[in-house]
């Protein structure tokens, strides 16, 4: 971790995944992506040693038919992938232009593992708002907005 006054503490620990917006580049609400539905779930946790962890999931994803995580069918496998998403890595802070970079190291998308993730940040109290890049999704680009709630 590279930071100058101590913004890490402030980054420390669990937070609940509170809301997923997006917004088309005119600041006009977009529907959000189907991966993550209206009631997605999630927990984001970072720790003293530069590590992070976060796991995002749609509660609504259909149970396999049989209770073996090895025999799902490819639509039921299709279904838990699109709704589930996860990654670990190393953390790094760069206070002075509000961002933080995700190493990856693990990601439930193979494409996400070695690359660095980068997120402008806001944090006020117990909420912080990750940024990522602005993303094609459909037809469209979208800037995402993910705001955590830090769990006490």
């Amino acid at each position: 971790m590279n930071d100058k006054a101590g913004i890490a503490s402030k980054f420390i620990g669990t937070w609940r995944l509170a809301s997923v917006e997006a917004r088309r580049p005119n600041g006009e609400v977009a529907p959000t992506p189907a991966r993550y539905g209206t009631k997605t779930v999630g927990y984001l946790m970072y720790d003293s040693t530069g590590h992070v962890a976060v796991q995002i999931m749609r509660p609504d994803r259909p149970k396999f038919a049989v209770n073996d995580i090895d025999k799902g069918t490819p639509e039921e496998v299709k279904a838990a992938w699109e709704g589930y998403s996860a990654y670990f890595g190393t953390y790094e802070i760069n206070d002075a232009e509000g961002f933080v970079v995700h190493r990856v190291e693990g990601s439930s998308f193979p494409n996400y593992v070695g690359s660095e993730q980068k997120r402008f940040y806001e944090l006020s109290g117990d909420t912080l708002v990750l940024k990522p890049p602005q993303r094609q999704v459909g037809n469209e680009q979208l800037n995402m907005r993910i705001t955590w709630q830090r769990v006490k």
